[in-house]
Parts: C-alpha cells; structure tokens; sequence
C-alpha cells in the first residue's frame, strides 16, 4: 500500500472550480474532483496552522487545551505509528512554522523530510542592510522585512520554495513508485499569505490596477479602497493558479505510471482564508465563518472507487490521521476522536452526528452540517482560560518567566496517559467577545448574513456543543468561560444569542477606514511603535486599543497604523479613531 497527502496551506473552497467557483482558475482541481471523491461537508477543527497539524498527527482536538505549540510527549502520531509498523514516511515542505519554536516536534516523526527555505517571515538570507520595499499597503515588521529579502531569491518560478517542494516530491516517487508500503506527505504553504506569484499567474486576473503594492493583508477589517482590495484579492486567486499547476504535476506523474491502480490520494488543507468577505481580511481575529472553517477535501483510495462522486457526509480534520492508519491496516489508537473515511467512500456513512471547531481562547463552534453554533464567551474579560502542557512553547519563542511563574502541575487527562501537565495562565491574541454568539443555517444562509433567533434550535446545538466538549475533556474553567454546564443539562437558561444581540450588530459596524481622514492624518501614515515612544500617544493610544499590550501586539502590531489595528477591534466605535486623531495631533 502507498499514500500521498498532497496539503495547500490557506485553500479556500469557495474559489476552487469544483465546489462551485466562477473566479477561480482551477482546471486541475476540476480534473482531480473528476479522478477522486470530493467531500462537501469536511470541516477544519484547532485552529490555525500548527493546531491543525496536530490534528493531522493525533486524531483529536486541540483548541479546547492549549494554543498554538509542538507535538506534546504524550501525543499520539500518526507518522510515528506508521513508522514503527514499516511503513516508510516523508515529508516534502516549505512550511517553515515546522522549523520555529512551535512547531519543533512534528517533522521528527517521519522517518525523513526535507524543507526548503523562503515562504512569508521565515528567516532564510542574512541582509543587514534593509531590502528595496515598494510603496506597499502591506504591513511592516520583522517578517514582512524577511519576506522581502526571500523574494529575492525566488525572483523565477523554478526557484520559488513551492516549485522545489512540488520537485522534491515528484523525486521521492520516481525513486519509490516501485516499492511498497510508504506514506509520501508533500505539503506548500501557498497559497498562504503573501501572496507572491508570478506575471504569467498575475497576468491572468489583471484588472488594470496601478495603485500601491498589495498582497499581504493583515487580519483585521478592511480598510483599504475597493479597487485595492480587488487586487489583494486577485493576488490570493493567482498564487491559486500557481498552486494548481502544482496539483497537476503531480497528477501527470499518476497518470504516467498508473498509480491509481494501488495508491491513495488525499488533497486537503488547514482552513480557509477571508478575502473581503464579513468585511474582514485573514483570520484568527474574527469568529471562524464558513470560508475558513469549511474545507475541501478530495481522496481517492483503490479499495473504494468513487471517482468523480462526491459525499456528503460530515467528516473533518481529525479524521484524516485514523484514515491512514486503516489504510495502512492499522487501529487509530484509544485516544483518536477521528473515524476513518473508508465508510464514508464506500456508501456515504455518517460517522460524525456534530462536529467541534476554534481556536484556544477563542468562540467554541459545533456544527452538525447545516446549523452552525458559535458560542461566545460570557465574560468581557474571556476568563478563565489555561494552557496545559509540556510543551510551553509559542509560535516563535518559549513561553516567557512572566508567564511561567504562574503555572502549576496538575493532574492530566485521559489522553496525556497519565502524565501530569503544567496548567498556565492563558491569553489570546484577540478576545471573541465583542462578536457575541451567532446560529447560522447554511442552507438557507451560506454566507452567514442572517444570525438566527431561534432558542429551540440554540438548545439542541448547544447540548450537542457540550456533549462534545464533555467526550473531549475539555477543562471545567472553558464551561465557566462559556456559560455553560460542566455536568447536567443544558437548559434556557445557557442560552445566549438572543442575550448577546447587540454585540453581533455593533460587531458588524464597518471601521474607520483610510478614505475617512486626512491624507497625512497620524492615525493613518506613523507607526504605532513610534507613537508609543511619546509618553502623552502611549497614554492615549493603550486604553483604547488593548491588542497593542500583548507578547504578539508588541513585537508585531506595533509597526501597523492606528487604523490596522483599530480594525482589528470589532467593538471599537469609528469615532473613538477621529478622537484619538485630535488627541494625538496635540502631542505628536
């Protein structure tokens, strides 16, 4: 038996040609759905990339335990279970967060992998001197610099890191596509953002734009004019077609040496990607809306032919891992939450009633493949919240002494297989209150315009949300958290949508946008980092936008404007801006 997980990281199922896109220039994607069985109900879980990957290793949720991070010592990993089987594993990848601090452990699991250099802020060539930038929309920090260093060194297709891992994964099978029994994971990073592409890709969606570079949008509200916006978006639509070309190479070399005949094929990614739509760019701020929850999927496994057909069943990301597993004659381990897909390809079998969704900190989401439920905090201040690890590590560095001092070792869960974990003080980088708590029906509502107001519907989702988090050993302090109860029944008295209204709606308010103050108005052209340095701006600017006095907001936000990160505050009133505006030009 032989397995291929071909992974886009960022694919938006909306903009793919098979799942309905008249934007999207997809052909081989279309030519995949036609070789393989296409899911239209498959949903992301732990969100964002290495909560998802852990997902992809262990079968099981994250978000509901602890934020972005390693695999942890006493996790379960589907490379590593294969592996120990004999059957031999590699990885093929450009995603560089595998080679930062928090995503240290997952690479290790394959028996080998190679990585090449370059993608968005990975630190690649060492430039002392600061690279030639246009005049760009894009943010400017640490890895927006690198990025424009690495472009440097990809200014042709056949340097780009995507190319060279497509390359290395075409090598892996023409020296193997004889021998048995081995799983090849060939993972791009594009078409994540930024989205770096080339004239010919470009050329494709021109739209006589002639404004300001811009292809790395920040994850906040859109702020910018609708024709830069439309060009942003373009950009995501060619790296696209970038990474369908991909897609096909690696179906030519199938189709060359007939391996449909006795190899699996698994196309999916990690989530989604906001290009405009609920007026927001990226993600991870925002509640996790359809586009970026909603994933494609499509798999082709010899044992089940079902080319060409899709399924409708509800499946997701911690499936994924148990499918493997089956496929290689394996049982996904005691602690798997994930069902194996090889039912579901053979007569469409639900194998999941609801399935869970988020991120650490963030709403908790259960859908059942028509209803979704977005469960907000009830507390202003989105407490209590804990990490439990062993692992404590970020996504660029180890959790700092400020944050360990307040840890402890507690009693760990049933998946840590009795090893006690450290319990540390939590936070987020946005908090989901202002948003509130939304009911969405996807069949008569795809694009979540319409919050429900339906409490019978809110109890039945709400009792399967917590059925969920009960089966997941989510922690007692996330029910505190939620509102909801840790034992017993869910009753009227949870509810919360109807209660939470008028944060939907003011959540919904469009921001203070770059047309709507001066051309040289400071909240729109300096740096917050330099503001901050004006004791008078820093006294002004912290009260009103909080983000800025975190780990990430400091080291990160602080480039952007008063603007970007205004946007990024779903509660702030537009005018609270023109204020701050009048304020800061007394003191600047």
């Amino acid at each position: 038996m032989r397995a291929i997980v071909l992974m886009f990281d960022t694919l938006n199922r909306r903009f793919l040609e098979p799942y309905g896109s008249t934007e999207g220039r997809t052909p081989n994607f279309t030519r995949l759905a036609r070789q393989t069985a296409r899911f239209t109900r498959c949903y992301a879980g732990s969100m964002p990339c290495m909560p998802a990957r852990r997902e992809l290793h262990t079968g099981r949720y994250n978000f509901l335990h602890r934020s972005w991070g390693p695999l942890e010592p006493f996790d379960d990993s589907v490379p590593e279970l294969l592996r120990a089987e004999g059957v031999y594993t590699h990885l093929v990848t450009d995603h560089y967060h595998y080679w930062e601090d928090g995503g240290l452990t997952y690479h290790n699991r394959f028996d080998s992998y190679e990585f090449f250099r370059g993608q968005e802020g990975d630190g690649w060539k060492g430039h002392v001197a600061d690279p030639a930038v246009p005049d760009t929309n894009n943010a400017k920090n640490p890895r927006t610099r690198r990025n424009w260093v690495n472009r440097e060194y990809q200014r042709t297709e056949e340097f780009h890191s995507q190319t060279l891992t497509i390359d290395a994964g075409l090598e892996f099978l023409e020296q193997n596509r004889a021998e048995d029994d081995w799983l090849l994971q060939i993972e791009c990073f594009d078409p994540h953002e930024p989205f770096f592409t080339y004239d010919k890709y470009l050329e494709l969606f021109e739209s006589g734009y002639r404004g300001r570079h811009f292809d790395w949008p920040a994850y906040k509200k859109v702020v910018e004019s609708a024709a830069e916006a439309e060009h942003a978006r373009n950009g995501y639509l060619a790296l696209l077609a970038m990474c369908d070309f991909s897609l096909g190479r690696v179906l030519d070399f199938m189709d060359r040496h007939r391996m449909w005949d006795d190899t699996m094929l698994m196309v999916c990614t990690d989530h989604g990607f906001l290009l405009g739509e609920h007026g927001w760019w990226g993600k991870s701020v925002q509640p996790w809306y359809d586009e970026n929850i909603h994933t494609p999927l499509f798999l082709w496994d010899p044992r089940h032919p079902a080319a060409g057909e899709t399924r409708e069943s509800l499946v997701q990301t911690i499936d994924l891992g148990p499918t493997m597993l089956e496929f290689f004659g394996l049982e996904p381990t005691p602690d798997m939450q994930g069902k194996p897909l090889a039912s579901v390809l053979a007569d469409d079998n639900m194998i999941h009633e609801a399935v869970l969704f988020g991120s650490a900190g963030g709403h908790v989401n259960v859908t059942d493949g028509r209803y979704v439920y977005m469960r907000n905090t009830v507390h202003p201040d989105n407490q209590p919240l804990f990490d439990y690890t062993l692992m404590p590590t970020h996504m660029h560095a180890p959790f700092s002494p400020a944050e360990l001092r307040g840890a402890e070792f507690v009693e760990g869960f049933g998946f840590t297989k009795g090893v006690p974990v450290l319990k540390v003080p939590g936070w987020t980088f946005g908090n989901p209150y202002p948003f509130g708590t939304m009911l969405f029906d996807l069949e008569t509502d795809p694009g979540q315009q319409s919050p429900l107001s339906d409490p019978a519907l809110e109890l039945r989702m709400a009792e399967l949300l917590v059925k969920l988090m009960r089966d997941t050993e989510a922690p007692p302090e996330q029910y505190k958290r939620l509102g909801l109860p840790a034992t017993g029944p869910v009753t009227a008295e949870h509810l919360l949508a109807d209660a939470q209204r008028d944060l939907v709606h003011a959540a919904a308010r469009p921001p203070a946008r770059r047309a709507d103050v001066a051309a040289d108005a400071i909240v729109a052209t300096v740096p917050i980092r330099k503001l901050l340095e004006i004791p008078a701006a820093r006294a002004a600017i912290l009260p009103l936008l909080p983000r800025l006095d975190t780990p990430t907001g400091r080291t990160m936000l602080a480039y952007l404007t008063v603007i970007d990160v205004a946007a990024m505050h779903p509660d702030l009133d537009p005018a609270a801006v023109h204020h701050l505006e009048a304020e800061l030009n007394g003191v600047v």
